[in-house]
């Protein structure tokens, strides 16, 4: 049985791709961990299909592979505990049924990981660490993703480079720098075996009393921060790591906390289109590859109350259809308090899959969700057609960065080479001038 946990541990845990700072609970392993394996050279590998039809014929291999358990899997990723993938973890006990981050991949198939702080000990151990990760996850490889947004939220600071935020790039004026930096960044994470980052931040920050936004945005100037956005998609994109806009449709012009409340945003249609999608628009112009959902509701773009997460009408009416986006949709993180008003574990994974999100971040009951979300492809409340779709652009993905179908092995001796290197820290000084 799972251990409850009470709401200051929920609170606590919540610190995820929305909120700033820290790590989750229990992020200190209750088990003894075990040394990390030694750092893998890149194996041989075939050369990834070079044509669209190769690259779709990839994806609808692997697809056609799994079973509907390995596909609900496919859509989660949640955060392990441990900084070597056998490390032994009574927070993984707790949560998941299984010991070690190796076992709880192979019971959930999971699609995804996403790191904290406390995964985190020095460059050899995340090589190994991911590296472990992916070898775990059997033929399909994992999106290991991070929250890197730079300046106030920077899950990996104690390996690379500390390059200003959005708000200091935002400053210069110059979309340029926003370009370089998320190239920079990305190289980095790469480096290290991370391949998606919950950044950039596309909100426009309108609101003085934000208690969740504020520096993290490029600014109040929608205009400004759609430039600063498409660039940085770029800048990631030229690393080979997925970029996630964030947080859809806008969280800039509220003052309650998504992680502990309810926001209701109170623009009116017109207002959305002048304030708020400007850096949404560019983003999927520049061909972002995910969009993060808000826990807010948005009276004027759908009355029922429901958060963005689980809102048809505003994931797949105004984000898929209206703006045209044919990437992945990820939820923000399932455990905070903005998405958890109305329903349980179980029904919020479900109601963000028929709203259209594909991704689910962080579930505050893994194996409840897991189990809800097959059980309502089994019985036709999400229909298989529905699921493939999530399934197809999750694989896309993967095969866009070249993780089809094998992940690239992170190298710890190239890796100490980028983090921080010589250009990386001149660049972040430039930017602070």
């Amino acid at each position: 049985m799972l251990r409850r946990i009470g709401t200051a541990g929920l609170l606590s845990i919540a610190l995820t791709a929305c909120g700033a700072g820290g790590s989750p609970a229990g992020a200190t392993p209750t088990g003894g961990g075990k040394a990390a394996p030694p750092a893998q050279t890149t194996p041989p590998q075939a050369p990834p299909p070079t044509t669209p039809q190769a690259r779709q014929d990839a994806v609808e291999r692997a697809l056609a592979r799994m079973s509907v358990e390995e596909k609900v899997g496919q859509l989660f990723m949640p955060v392990l505990y441990g900084t070597a993938a056998d490390t032994v973890s009574g927070e993984n006990q707790a949560r998941y049924g299984a010991q070690t981050p190796a076992k709880v991949i192979a019971k959930y198939h999971l699609g995804g990981v996403i790191l904290f702080p406390h995964n985190i000990k020095g460059v050899g151990q995340v090589v190994g660490l991911t590296n472990g990760l992916q070898r775990a996850s059997g033929d399909v490889p994992l999106l290991i993703g991070t929250d890197q947004e730079n300046g106030l939220v920077a899950r990996m600071s104690a390996l690379m480079t500390d390059f200003p935020g959005a708000a200091e790039i935002g400053a210069t004026k110059n979309p340029d720098r926003a370009r370089a930096v998320a190239k920079a960044t990305g190289a980095e994470l790469r480096a290290l075996g991370v391949n998606l980052d919950f950044a950039p931040v596309a909100d426009v920050n309108v609101n003085p009393k934000n208690p969740v936004i504020g520096r993290r945005a490029y600014g109040n100037d929608p205009a400004r921060v759609a430039k600063m956005v498409a660039a940085a998609v770029k800048g990631f994109d030229e690393a080979k790591v997925a970029a996630t806009a964030k947080h859809f449709p806008g969280h800039g012009d509220t003052d309650v906390d998504s992680h502990t409340g309810l926001p209701v945003i109170k623009h009116t249609k017109a207002q959305w289109e002048k304030i708020d999608a400007p850096p949404f628009r560019a983003a999927i112009d520049a061909g972002v590859d995910a969009v993060m959902s808000a826990h807010l509701v948005f009276p004027k773009l759908d009355p029922s109350g429901d958060p963005a997460t689980l809102s048809k009408p505003i994931l797949t009416g105004l984000l898929r259809q209206k703006l045209g986006f044919k990437g992945v949709i990820s939820t923000d993180a399932l455990n905070m308090e903005g998405v958890r008003k109305k329903y349980n574990d179980g029904e919020i994974a479900v109601r963000a899959v028929l709203a259209g999100a594909d991704l689910l971040l962080m579930p505050n009951d893994l194996p409840k969700a897991y189990r809800a979300v097959v059980a309502a492809v089994r019985s036709g409340r999400i229909s298989k057609e529905r699921l493939d779709q999530s399934v197809t652009r999750l694989l896309t993905l993967k095969q866009d960065k070249g993780y089809l179908p094998e992940a690239p092995a992170a190298n710890a001796e190239r890796a100490a080479g980028v983090l921080r290197s010589a250009a990386h820290r001149k660049l972040a000084a430039q930017v602070t001038r």
